[in-house]
């Protein structure tokens, strides 16, 4: 480190919000499933599970930026651990994102 540090707290905001992607993103996994399954063998067409999955994901999305923002403004101020504990979470939005893209523009 060079001396600078980031304000106090700054840390623990940025864990408890990484940790709240994650376990958003995790709580969006099992409605999918069950959106998937919904879709393939039932004529019903109220489906619950896709919009309940979608919800998850993007809190998931927005707890990642409240964790991204602030961690790259303070980079240099903040212990290697915390470091990449705020930025993970976003950067496997973005590289889910972009090998969902890829798989698009290759089918």
């Amino acid at each position: 480190m060079d001396g600078r540090s980031a304000p106090l707290g700054t840390g623990q905001r940025i864990r408890s919000r990484a940790i709240w992607a994650v376990a958003l993103f995790t709580a969006a996994v099992p409605p999918a499933f069950v959106g998937l399954g919904i879709a393939e063998f039932s004529a019903d067409q109220t489906n619950v599970a896709w919009p309940l999955a979608f919800g998850f994901w993007l809190l998931g999305v927005l707890f990642a930026l409240a964790a991204a923002v602030p961690t790259l403004r303070h980079w240099d101020g903040l212990p290697s651990a915390t470091r990449w504990l705020g930025a993970l979470p976003l950067l496997s939005v973005s590289l889910f994102l972009s090998v969902a893209l890829i798989a698009a523009l290759v089918a």
